[in-house]
């Protein structure tokens, strides 16, 4: 797609993360967005093509590492409107790293009658001016493997509106899906609607929701972000989910603000 690695190679059952995983805050850990899209692509071959997935929910739990990965997942529940199914993300010491949680419904063509929900769409991608992360740097990582563009607002200074799309596959040898791309950059929204200097503070996620009401369509996702930090740490980032063709759900962030000679997760 681009000349970068795909984010991950399969090695049997565990996922080898590229150097296009590399997250902002550690040349060592990954960015949210890739491996929890690898828990959302296990859930969407567990509910089926008969159920959608409405709400997806990820507690990061410690940094992701840039080693192997495994996933596993279970069903909580099989009922027959609902399934909701559990995950584990697990690094190559056997520790988990990401729990999630999802919630799928059954859906079926033209079951109602819904009136058009009333938006003010964002400006499309081809008309976004193209943007670059700036407290990412180096030919590899995930700034590099993702394509960001502005469609409104401006970086660092309050809301803004951003299309993402992937340039590399999320694994090697397998297409990506609109759901596993929608995932791989709603965890960024946090990135796009930034409310503190990067260089001097940290505002890292511990935990991502998706909500959506229906599933994506094409390569971009639009990210109409907004952020609200408190002096004492914490932090929120919201965010509206468009494809092009229009909303599709929202996105919620909690976030610890800390100054960058802080510890860990």
């Amino acid at each position: 797609m681009s000349g970068l690695p795909p984010f991950f190679a399969r090695d049997g059952e565990r996922f080898v993360p590229s150097p296009s995983a590399r997250g902002p805050w550690s040349p060592r850990h990954q960015h949210g967005g890739p491996p929890a899209a690898l828990l959302a692509r296990a859930f969407a071959r567990e509910a089926g093509a008969e159920r959608q997935i409405a709400r997806l929910t990820f507690d990061f739990l410690r940094p992701v590492p840039l080693a192997p990965l495994t996933v596993a997942t279970r069903v909580l529940r099989a009922g027959g409107k609902a399934l909701r199914l559990a995950g584990t993300l697990i690094d190559a010491d056997g520790v988990a790293v990401i729990e999630a949680t999802c919630l799928a419904l059954s859906a079926q063509q033209d079951r109602v009658t819904v009136p058009a929900e009333p938006a003010t769409a964002p400006p499309p991608p081809e008309r976004s001016a193209p943007f670059e992360l700036p407290f990412m740097s180096g030919e590899h990582g995930y700034h590099r493997a993702v394509e960001w563009r502005i469609a409104s607002g401006t970086w660092g200074r309050g809301p803004v509106t951003a299309w993402l799309r992937l340039r590399v596959p999320l694994v090697a040898e397998s297409p990506t899906s609109t759901l596993e791309s929608l995932v791989a950059t709603a965890d960024s929204a946090s990135g796009v609607a930034v409310v503190v200097d990067p260089a001097r503070t940290s505002f890292v996620n511990g935990d991502l929701t998706i909500a959506l009401h229906r599933l994506p369509a094409g390569e971009w996702t639009g990210l109409e972000a907004a952020t609200v930090g408190e002096r004492h740490g914490i932090g929120l980032t919201r965010a509206r989910l468009w494809d092009p063709t229009g909303p599709v759900g929202q996105s919620l962030q909690s976030l610890l603000l800390e100054r960058r000679d802080g510890g860990g997760w």
